[in-house]
C-alpha cells in the first residue's frame, strides 16, 4: 500500500500507478483562510441529511449533503435524485479557485458534512452517467484531517492519502472507470470536516 502520510505535496505528481490520475496540492489555503471557509459553509449551506436506497428501502444517512450547481441539474446516486441549488457566492470563489488552480473547469458541486470520524464513504467510484465521463472532480478539504483511500478494482493496489484542512485533491481521466475510493470511519476523530466536489454535469 503506498502512501502520502509525511510527504511533500507535488501537484504534478501522479499519485496512481495506473489507469488513471490523482493529483493532491495539499493545504492551498492559510490556517486562516480555511478556518474562515470551513465557518462560512458550514453555517450558510443548505445542509440535508443524504438519502440512499440500499435492499429496496431508503437509507437515511447521518452525513449531510448539498448540491449546488450551475442550474437545477438532477444528479441520480444509490437511485435517488437531487436537484442543484442556485451557487452561494463562497462556492462560486471557491470554484473559480478551483478552476484556476487545477486547469479545469466545473459546472456543479457536491457538497458533503461529515460530523465526526464515525462519519464516513464506503467504497464507490463517481462513475454516474450524469458526469462528464473521464471529467475531473476536484475536491476541496475543511475541518478534520482524514484518510481518504483508492483501491484498484481488479488488482490489489491501494493508495492512501491524508486530505489536510484547506487542501486540494483532483481525479480525473480513467480514475472512475478502474479506481473505487472511500473515507475510512474512525474512532480517534471528533470533529467535523467538509468535502466540496467540484464536477462537470451533462445536461
Amino acid at each position: 500500500m503506498d502512501s502520502l502520510f509525511g510527504e511533500e505535496t507535488d501537484p504534478a505528481l501522479n499519485w496512481l500507478p495506473s489507469d488513471g490520475i490523482v493529483n493532491y496540492w495539499g493545504q492551498i489555503f492559510t490556517l486562516s483562510e480555511a478556518d474562515g471557509y470551513y465557518l462560512r459553509l458550514l453555517n450558510s449551506l443548505e445542509w440535508r441529511n443524504d438519502e440512499a436506497m440500499m435492499f429496496g428501502k431508503k437509507i437515511i444517512t447521518k452525513r449531510k449533503v448539498a448540491w449546488y450547481g450551475d442550474q437545477p441539474f438532477e444528479y441520480t446516486y444509490s437511485k435517488i435524485s437531487k436537484y442543484a441549488l442556485p451557487w452561494t457566492t463562497e462556492l462560486l470563489h471557491l470554484k473559480e479557485i478551483a478552476e484556476i488552480t487545477t486547469g479545469h473547469t466545473y459546472n456543479s458541486c457536491l457538497a458533503n458534512l461529515y460530523h465526526s470520524g464515525d462519519e464516513g464513504m464506503a467504497w464507490h467510484s463517481d462513475g454516474e452517467p450524469d458526469l462528464l465521463k473521464n471529467g475531473a472532480i476536484a475536491s476541496m478539504s475543511f475541518g478534520a484531517e482524514r484518510k481518504f483511500a483508492f483501491k484498484h478494482k481488479t488488482q490489489h493496489t491501494k493508495v492512501e492519502l491524508s486530505l489536510a484542512h484547506g487542501s486540494l485533491l483532483v481525479m480525473k481521466g480513467t480514475t472512475q472507470t478502474y479506481w473505487v475510493h472511500r473515507l475510512p470511519p474512525t474512532k480517534k476523530i471528533c470533529t467535523p470536516r467538509i468535502n466540496l466536489t467540484f464536477r462537470t454535469i451533462v445536461a
